[in-house]
């Protein structure tokens, strides 16, 4: 804003205008005064004052546009010591302005489109990278890293060329995950086995909060790698999730602190190839089957308390819930042991038929709940976990969810008149409890339980009545049908739906055709 735009807004008598020009011109002014200041080198604690007050009005979008110039970034980039000639961080009194250097870059790419633009002039990324490799194995400095891979997360998220070269250019993978196992402090017992970490101290603060910007910048290098192409890249993947099982069995400072590092790293484990995941249930001293080593399984169960957690929560479905359940399906439906964990405890062998599978407090009652969700993301996947519990098999899904619940999936996948899905599974069959199949001929399978017998209105009926109210509800169907208000359908013999007429007229051809063929 200039002078004279200034004066013309005092003179009126709009006195919230004259308040907003004068703060604007203020800070305007005062930003530019800052980068002179900070241009001409000062003393360190003047430096840091000067970037506190930068860093605040710099969450100004306004304050930003007329400063938001290479010159001034590179004066940022400078006392953050992004200079590519620099060869060390140099001394410890130093880390503070570097610190607040990178928190000032930080709001300043956030807030500002044309300081995203320079970013990528100035070769923002490849500088941060090497501003990591200087704090390689040197844990004093997780306040430097800690805003270095901010900036990084912010930059790949904001730009699809800096996301691309910081994987294929920079070696990103191998730098921040060499980066998160050193703020972690990991110890290493054998190839893809971590030291256990349950028994540990919680994580510091700091080290938690420079833990959850390192898994958040992976994520975005490793978004869309969904297939292993070399062994280096397999060796890469499950280094990689050896250290997120770790984190798994690590604790925050505090339970939220706890909660958001998990959800970050299984977000981040989401991109991790399905092939790679079987590290999540290694161990380095029993390689047993799963069944017989319950530590195998503690990250999976980690996992899993998480999952019903999120589902507790009852809001934001899509967002906190749809990543972990996805997770879980993937990896049940790749390794037979997880599927069989995950099974026992979702969906353990039926006992209790007498109430329908929705109503109760489990873990299979809140999942089922899900299948008629509104949401139609979460509804979806949350019945294809179910689903692949099940090994895709219909008569099995419907023994724990009751048919009306499980329509929406199977009318989906064309299964309505039953069978299985597309993936292959083994053959060890599911054994029924003796309490499940004395109740069995009398579970209702649209609800999925045991109701208690219905008086038949009919039988209190004479003929003449019966045959009235039949016609009234003939007349009623037509009515709604000629008026569009309803469609009869029917199930053709693939299994999918279909209008009635088109599937009655398709029964009578097969028909002919048989018949024809006798």
């Amino acid at each position: 804003m200039d002078l004279d735009s200034v004066l013309e807004s005092v003179q009126t008598v709009n006195h919230q205008r004259i308040e907003i020009s004068l703060r604007d011109y203020n800070a305007e002014n005062l930003c530019k005064a800052i980068f002179q200041v900070l241009d001409r080198g000062t003393h360190k604690s003047c430096q840091i004052v000067c970037l506190e007050t930068l860093r605040i009005l710099s969450r100004d979008k306004k304050v930003l546009v007329p400063v938001t110039t290479m010159e001034n970034l590179q004066i940022l980039m400078k006392l953050a010591k992004l200079n590519p000639k620099l060869k060390s961080l140099g001394d410890v009194e130093d880390f503070p302005v570097v610190v607040e250097a990178l928190k000032c870059l930080c709001n300043i790419v956030f807030n500002s489109p044309e300081a995203q633009k320079l970013s990528l002039e100035l070769n923002l990324a490849a500088s941060l990278c090497r501003l990591l490799h200087k704090c390689k194995d040197k844990r004093k400095v997780n306040d430097i890293r800690c805003f270095d891979l901010r900036l990084l997360f912010l930059l790949t998220l904001l730009h699809n060329e800096t996301r691309s070269q910081l994987k294929n250019d920079l070696d990103g993978l191998a730098l921040l995950t060499q980066t998160l196992e050193t703020i972690l402090g990991i110890q290493w017992a054998g190839k893809y086995h971590t030291v256990k970490a349950s028994n540990g101290p919680p994580l510091s603060s700091q080290d938690a909060d420079c833990a959850i910007e390192a898994l958040k910048a992976l994520f975005n290098v490793t978004l869309d790698s969904f297939n292993v192409h070399s062994k280096s890249d397999s060796h890469q993947y499950r280094h990689l999730t050896a250290i997120l099982r770790h984190v798994l069995l690590s604790r925050g400072p505090s339970e939220e602190k706890t909660e958001e590092l998990q959800s970050n790293t299984i977000n981040l484990l989401s991109n991790v190839p399905v092939s790679c995941l079987d590290v999540l249930i290694s161990s380095y001293k029993n390689r047993a089957s799963a069944n017989n080593n319950d530590s195998d399984m503690e990250a999976i169960q980690v996992i899993l308390k998480f999952m019903e957690k999120r589902i507790d929560k009852g809001s934001s479905y899509r967002e906190g819930l749809t990543p972990v359940l996805s997770l879980l399906t993937e990896c049940s439906r790749t390794h037979r042991d997880i599927r069989k964990f995950i099974k026992a405890e979702v969906l353990p062998p039926l006992r209790d038929v007498s109430n329908r599978p929705e109503v109760g407090t489990t873990v299979r009652n809140k999942l089922v709940r899900l299948m008629t969700h509104v949401d139609l993301g979460v509804k979806q996947i949350a019945a294809e976990f179910l689903f692949v519990l099940c090994k895709e098999r219909v008569d099995n899904l419907l023994k724990y969810t009751g048919y009306g619940n499980a329509a929406g999936l199977l009318a989906a996948r064309g299964l309505l008149g039953g069978g299985r899905g597309d993936h292959w599974y083994s053959d060890d069959e599911d054994t029924d409890t003796e309490e499940y199949k004395e109740a069995k001929p009398n579970i209702n399978l649209i609800t999925g339980h045991v109701e208690e017998p219905i008086p038949n209105p009919l039988d209190e009926m004479t003929e003449e009545q019966k045959e009235y109210e039949a016609m009234k509800l003939v007349n009623m169907f037509d009515k709604l049908s000629r008026e569009d208000l309803i469609k009869p359908m029917g199930v053709r013999a693939d299994g999918t739906m279909a209008p009635l007429e088109e599937t009655v007229h398709g029964s009578h051809i097969a028909e002919e055709n048989s018949s024809d063929s006798d």
